[in-house]
Order: C-alpha cells, then structure tokens, then sequence
C-alpha cells in the first residue's frame, strides 16, 4: 500500500491514502490503516465531541518513538472541504480546522494527527466565539499516587457537583489521570467558569489536604492528586473523548461509567477495547454532545451550492423550539428507499428508511440516521445531479404534521398525520436506536396501534414499543428485545422500594447480581447470547453457549446476568473483567478454565411462539421455571423473596450488591428504565481501630489530614486503608485530643506512599466506617468517617467475612 496509495471515497469526499502499512505505535506494531479502522469505527461517537470545535493536534508521522509535530493551522494541500475557524495569536491568526465528518478524521489520520484536543467552547455557524459548554477538570496523579486515588477524588467531586445540579461523567484521559465532565449553560464566560473550577479545587484540597493539591507546583504534587482547573481558560485545550494518544500503546481518553471507576483492576484503556465497549455500552457523555451544535454542518459540508438545487442556508434557528412538521421523501438515488424527516430544535431530524414506513405493527423496518437537514428540505424536490451526494431523484411522499409522545436519544414515538388522500394517513411510529450513536446509528422502525383502539394488551404492547409478532424471528421477544435492549430498573432508597412493594401487594425481590446483562435466545438447538447493546457475546461464553443447556425443545427467551463467583461464592465483577473483554477463542478457552461464569436468570421473554413480555412478571417466573427444569450446572434461577427489608439484611451478610423490587404485575418493557422495577444499592459499614493519622496540608496544615486504620487480625493490626473525608471540624478536633502519638507503627504492611508522612497513634479507639467494599489486596474502597464507638473495645473489632 505504500508508494502512490490508493484513492477512496469517503462520504462523497476523495482521500489519497498513503502508506498505511506504516507502523505508529512500534511497541504493539499498530499501523496507520488500523489506526484509520478506529477512527472509522468511532467516529459517531468521537464527532459529536469535536463538532462546532477548533483542533489542535499532535502528529507523528514517523510514529510515536519519534518527537511529535505540534499543529494548530491545517498543514499546505490539506482538501478545501475541510472547514477552517481563524483564532489571533501574537505571531498572527491561524486556520485551525473543524471536524465535522468522517472524512475530514480519515484526512487527519492520514497526516498522522494522533491527539485531537479542543477547548471547552465551540464556533456557533458564524465563527463567533461562544461561551463554554462543559466543565473539565483534570486529575493528575502525582508520584506515588495512580488512578485509583484519581478515582478516589472524582467519587468527591462527583458528590459535590451532584449537590449542585451538575451530574459529570468520568474520562480515563488515555495518560495517567482522569478527567471529569460536567455540562454548563453557556450563560458563563471562559473567565468565570476557570474562577469556579479554582475554587472548587482550592476547596477539595481544604477539605483532603492529603490527598488533593490544587497548586500547580510539580514539587507539592507527591502522594497527592493534582487538580487541575487550568483547562477552562479560553486558550486551553484538553484531549478529546475517544481520541487517540500518541504513547507506546494506541491508548485512547475513554469515557467512563461510575461504576468502572470502582474496579480494582482500573487501567487506561486501548482502542481496540474502547470499541468492544461502544458496541454494547454506547457513549456515557451523550449528555455533553447535543446534535444541536452546528446542526448543519455536516449536511453544509456534503453539499456545494453551486452543483445542487437542494437548500444551503447558512445556519439553523440553533435553540429554536420544536416544530411539528414531518415530511417522507421518496428518494430514487443508486437505490430507491424513503427519507423520514421530523422538525425538531431547528432542524429536519432525518432516517433513511429503505422499506419505508411499515404498513402494519406486524412488520418493522430498518432506519438508519443520518445528517440533519434545513427546515426548507421540507419543500424540496428535485434531481441532484450524478456525482453529487444523494444523486438522483427525490420527490415528496407525503407531508403533513406531528404530535410527539416520546422524544429520547435513544427513543422516539410520535403520530404523524399526512396530507388528505394521501399514502401515508394517519400513523404512530415508533424509533428505537438499536446501534450506534449519530450519523450513521440504526433504528427500528416500528407502527403502533393507535391509542383510541387499544385494549388493555395492546396497551401493554405500545408501551413496550415493539410489534406482538415478528415474522424474522420465531417469537417476538426476541427481536423487540434484541433491538431495544432489556428492560431497566430505576433506582431508589430502601424506604421508597418498601413503600412500593406494599402498594403492589405481594412482594417480589430479588438479589441485585455483580456482573452483566444479557438476554439468552434458544432456538431449540443453540444459545446466542447477546448484551445489554445488542451485541452478539456469544462466543465469548462457551461453558453457556456450546451445548444443550437444558431449556427442552421450541425456542425459549431469557433475561438474566452473567457472574463469576470468587472463592467465597459471591459474584465479583473484578473476577469477570478477566472474561468480559476477551474475544479470542485460545484466550476464551484459557480464561475460562481459570474464571468459569454462571448465567443467572430472573425473567422469561418468549416460549415457542408465544410472547411473553405483555404478560405479568409472576406469570413470566412460573414459565421460567418450568423451562428450566433441567439446565445445565452453569445455569441457575435464584430464587425471590418476599420481604424487602429481610432480602437487604441478606444482601449485606452476604456482600452482594443490592437487591432489585419488581412489581409481579408489571409487563416486559424492552429498553425501559420502568419504576415497576426500583434497584436498591447497599452501602456497607465496619468498625475500625485508628492506628495513625496523616498530616492535613493547605488550608489544614496542623490537623487531621486523613486516619489511617486496621482491623485487628491473628498477628496484629491488619492495615485497611485511610480514611478523609466525612469529618466535621468538631470530630476533627476531638479526635486529635483523644489520640495519643507514639513512636511505635503499630501495623504492618502500610504502603509507603501513606506511611510517608504518618504520625503513629497508639491503637485504642474504634470508630465506624461506611466503604463500597473491600479491594482484592484488603483495604477499603470509598471510606467515609461515620463516627467513634466508644461502645467496642479494639479487641471486639473483627473482619466481616
């Protein structure tokens, strides 16, 4: 592939691809075409984040062994289609691009650009300015320190953004640290939101002397995590979500879930894993990508006005409200297929249908999204010219108006009425995304009975948004299940799920289970296993998937997770990351042996050709019991229980996570998050001896930094770990009357990194702590302060099991 290369289209747009056996990272022989895969792959996910934005990038186009070029202004001969934003610097304005669409990614990784980073603000479609529409805060770890304490510090950050009405969402920067999310408003200068994020650090290090430092003095930064709140500043830049980083391995800034951040095992992560978990996890920064930036540019960059009848207006009516108008296409291009179009936030949101729209419930269609189009396309017909994007001819199916119920990211259901006479009528339509995110994302299209002619089971058939049979599979559920996802639990406090089960009458509770989701469908001679995404896991599970596994003859579809059990047989995620990311036969079967996994199952969807999900929770259990009679070992139905606080206090002796409240009424709504089914998570609690403190630093030099605590075990204080926030200014102060210093360390094996600066207390007094769970090497996660027990001596203190 080297020399002259090859020449592609890519969306319309002409790319000369060179050398793309060329290897970038040397350390795992990762080449530039490979790196053009990813790109290719994650770019409805990755655009999003760079759209409206200008680019600074780093290239290396002899790989990263070798220095990088350090680019702001688009390099001589890059394609004119890519679209360019002057900013002024002191030496003169430079060009920096903006990447819109794929092509103009397939470009830059073609020059080698490894790192795309941004500020926090985008262009609006004139090229003014505006203010910044998310929050950035980094954290670096200093030495001594990794990403568990940079986790540590996002957990408290998280808790104090919450309180404030703004959610963020964690990003393992694809470096050493991590960085944390959060949307604005926009209504905050550059300027103003840097003073908050300063502040907002300047008092975390008050609060955590130990643990956090907000200065940017590289030499205060050991054992400590460094806050950086700089990245607001308008002529900041930070690595942007899911793109690469020019380091020994093709790492990538990865978005994160929460509970990732609780994992052990937590380790930047590579490209090839950032793409196994977009297929099945969708991206957790949606929130922080409105399709409302630019709306039109990709649609503006597709097209030139001069070669095209369609309309080129310059911008969209960006936070205009929703209109109501719809209109279908009929579009003879290389192959004829229908464009849906519905007015929303400015623009025309718009599906190419190639079917068109379903003429009864009992077909469902393909749709898949694509760029949004201006409000003027609802007029439009008329030949684009060969060569052109869309070539062809597109006249108007039919158009008329819309009332919307449900408009989600993931979910849309609206009644559209078109014109009198016309093809189209009256119809309700349902949209479920299946995969993907953006341009490019596939959706099933769905006609729903209207709601004036439903009874009470086809009530129940609406809202779970899909058809009552689907001829492309041997029973329903399977399909509405496979493409809208299982059903969700919302969650609640343990008072709010006693309140509800007692409203539903007879209580059905179930163990909340540490592993993942996935819907098992049989067809009476072979298991496929698919994730919560729709992503087929099948291979990955041969102890579930390679025979019999005992559900009998006709097909049969289940709901359950898949666990691996540690040594004292309660599920633990940490276990299962060793399985859930290996897609390898050889590695399969090694890990395997290893790190077998049960399929535990709560819920059945379809029985030979009957659907079951209209059907009561408490039928459904009762044909998942019969079917399961005779399954494999690997197999198992726990059993439910009937008091919700009886089922918690289980949990607890036992470890496990929660435990889930159904109502046994409710139906199976296919990608529903449903109040009939509250999640109610357990926080533990132990009692701990206080064996030493660490220093406050900051605004707390001279008082407790953090307690450094042990349970006692057959050769002494075991250390568990520290523990610094959760303390009132009055706990603080007691405690350091009441602890008496000596010289004498009374643990063993405290890390250095905390017995660095540790004054040594003698070990009398007992205090409680609430923590997540306790790590694989024994110390406690997410320890918080509740308070001294003066009640327990150090001797009554011993290890939960």
């Amino acid at each position: 592939m080297a020399g002259s290369g090859q020449l592609v289209d890519v969306e319309g747009h002409r790319l000369r691809l060179t050398n793309l056996d060329k290897v970038l990272y040397p350390r795992t022989g990762t080449s530039k075409g490979e790196v053009i895969d990813y790109l290719t792959r994650i770019a409805p996910l990755l655009l999003p984040h760079l759209a409206g934005r200008p680019v600074t990038r780093l290239r290396w186009p002899e790989g990263v062994d070798h220095a990088p070029f350090f680019a702001k202004d688009l390099e001589p001969g890059a394609p004119d289609w890519i679209p360019r934003r002057a900013i002024d610097h002191s030496t003169g304005a430079k060009d920096y691009p903006l990447v819109e669409n794929l092509a103009a990614l397939v470009y830059l990784a073609q020059v080698a650009s490894l790192e795309l980073h941004t500020p926090q603000w985008r262009f609006d479609a004139q090229g003014t300015r505006q203010h910044p529409d998310r929050l950035v805060l980094d954290l670096d770890p200093g030495p001594g320190v990794g990403l568990a304490e940079c986790a540590e510090v996002a957990r408290l950050l998280r808790t104090i953004l919450d309180d404030m009405g703004m959610p963020c969402v964690p990003v393992t920067s694809g470096s050493k640290g991590i960085h944390l999310y959060a949307r604005l408003d926009g209504t905050r200068t550059s300027d103003e939101i840097s003073a908050f994020a300063k502040e907002l650090a300047r008092l975390l290090e008050a609060d955590h002397p130990d643990l956090v430092v907000s200065q940017m003095s590289k030499s205060l930064r050991a054992g400590r995590v460094f806050l950086d709140w700089s990245q607001n500043n308008a002529a900041k830049t930070t690595i942007a979500p899911y793109s690469l980083r020019g380091r020994d391995e093709p790492t990538v800034a990865a978005p994160r879930t929460w509970s990732e951040l609780d994992e052990p095992n937590l380790r930047q992560l590579r490209f090839d894993e950032v793409i196994d978990r977009a297929d099945h996890l969708g991206d957790p920064l949606t929130d922080l990508a409105p399709r409302s930036a630019l709306p039109l540019a990709t649609y503006l960059a597709k097209r030139s006005a001069d070669r095209t009848p369609e309309p080129m207006p310059d911008t969209a009516p960006v936070g205009a409200p929703s209109g109501t108008r719809f209109v279908v296409h009929e579009h003879h291009a290389s192959r004829l297929h229908f464009d849906l179009r519905l007015e929303h936030d400015g623009v025309l949101v718009s599906w190419a249908v190639p079917r068109g729209i379903p003429e009864s419930p009992e077909r469902n269609h393909l749709a898949v999204m694509t760029e949004p189009h201006p409000l003027e396309y609802l007029a439009f017909a008329g030949d684009i010219p060969r060569g052109e994007y869309g070539a062809g001819t597109m006249t108007i199916w039919d158009t008329g108006s819309y009332v919307t119920e449900k408009w989600r990211d993931d979910e849309v259901i609206v009644t559209v009425s078109g014109r009198p006479g016309g093809p189209l009528g009256s119809a309700r339509l349902a949209l479920i995304r299946t995969e993907g995110a953006g341009e490019k994302s596939q959706w099933l299209l769905h006609r729903m009975p209207h709601r004036h002619a439903e009874g009470p089971e086809q009530q129940a058939q609406a809202r779970a948004c899909r058809p009552q049979r689907a001829s492309a599979h041997p029973h329903a559920s399977a399909v509405s299940v496979a493409t809208a996802g299982p059903m969700l639990a919302t969650t609640a406090t343990e008072p709010e799920a006693t309140r509800a089960a007692a409203r539903w009458g007879t209580p059905w509770v179930e163990f909340k289970w540490d592993g993942i989701r996935a819907v098992g469908m049989w067809d009476g001679e072979r298991l496929t296993l698919k994730a919560r995404s729709g992503t087929d896991i099948t291979a990955r599970y041969p102890e579930l998937t390679g025979g019999d596994p005992g559900f009998g003859p006709g097909p049969l579809t289940v709901d359950g997770e898949i666990v691996a059990f540690d040594s004292r047989g309660i599920p633990s995620f940490s276990r299962l990351q060793n399985r859930m990311h290996l897609t390898k036969p050889r590695e399969i079967d090694r890990e395997a042996a290893r790190t077998p996994v049960t399929f535990l199952l709560f819920d059945a969807l379809g029985s030979g050709e009957t659907d079951a999900t209209a059907i009561p929770l408490a039928d459904r259990r009762a044909l998942l019991e019969k079917r399961t009679r005779a399954v494999i070992s690997s197999i198992v139905v726990p059993p439910v229980a009937d008091d919700v606080v009886g089922a918690l206090a289980t949990a607890r002796e036992l470890g496990l996570e929660g435990v889930v409240v159904k109502d046994p009424r409710s139906p199976y709504r296919p990608g529903a998050r449903s109040e009939a089914w509250l999640k109610v998570k357990i926080t533990h609690t132990h009692d701990v001896v206080i064996g030493g403190i660490r220093p406050g630093r900051g605004g707390r030099t001279g008082d407790i930094g953090s307690l450094l605590v042990g349970i006692p075990g057959p050769d002494g204080l075991v250390y568990v770990g520290r523990v610094g926030s959760g303390f009132t200014e009055r706990e603080r102060a007691r405690l350091d009357e009441m602890l008496v210093r000596t010289v004498e360390n009374p643990f063993f094996a405290v890390p250095a990194a905390d017995e660095s600066d540790a004054v040594w207390v003698e070990p009398r007094l007992v205090g409680e702590v609430e923590f997540a769970e306790f790590t694989p090497n024994g110390t406690l996660r997410h320890a918080r302060w509740r308070g001294l027990r003066p009640d327990i001596t150090p001797t009554d203190v011993r290890r939960a099991p």
